[in-house]
């Protein structure tokens, strides 16, 4: 079967199940987009490696990625591999000494792990047209707006009121604190008096 690339193109909150999140995936050569709602956990495990965050002690998907290394593995490629009853499927294809090792995994976890190990993403066709959706870019500006730079900020103040450097102190506080939306904001504020500079 032929492998279609994928990318991540956005992290946005699933609305049939406001708990939730959706990762949308965009097809490379195409204009499909595949929506796979995932947890809060594993938004913000792909989030924190796609802002290149760096959390003080490792995440999860951090310490599997360590291990894997540890132990000469590398994680070539990702692949949705199937679509039962709603739910997708996901494999690993891991490298060792040569020889290939395809490992069944969450498909959540797998696109946090191929952020990660910066690793192609595939899907099949039958994925896409099952539950592939095509959307206009005007619409898609719309509704799949990173979550990052939807969420406001927390009550202890309008990010704008503070100077370079508190939020830089403040960013350190909340990555301790592992509030990683909150460091999204203050990274995002950052870089927007860069911007302006």
């Amino acid at each position: 079967m032929k492998k279609i690339p994928l990318d991540i193109v956005a992290l946005s909150h699933s609305v049939p199940q406001s708990q939730n999140f959706a990762v949308v995936l965009g097809e490379q050569d195409g204009i499909r987009r595949l929506p796979i709602v995932i947890g809060s956990f594993e938004a913000q495990a792909i989030a924190v490696a796609m802002e290149r965050m760096n959390p003080n002690r490792p995440l999860t998907h951090d310490l599997f990625k360590n291990t894997l290394e540890t132990f000469n593995i590398s994680l070539k490629e990702v692949i949705i591999n199937n679509l039962l009853d709603g739910i997708f499927y996901a494999r690993l294809v891991c490298l060792k000494d040569g020889e290939l090792i395809d490992i069944d995994s969450r498909t959540s976890d797998a696109l946090a792990l191929a952020v990660r190990f910066k690793c192609p993403i595939f899907t099949y066709e039958f994925i896409l047209d099952a539950a592939g959706v095509v959307i206009d870019e005007n619409e898609e500006a719309a509704t799949v707006e990173p979550e990052a730079k939807k969420s406001k900020p927390s009550k202890k103040g309008s990010l704008s009121t503070y100077s370079v450097e508190d939020l830089s102190q403040l960013l350190d506080e909340v990555l301790a604190e592992e509030n990683y939306e909150r460091a999204a904001e203050i990274r995002d504020e950052l870089n927007r008096r860069k911007d302006k500079s």
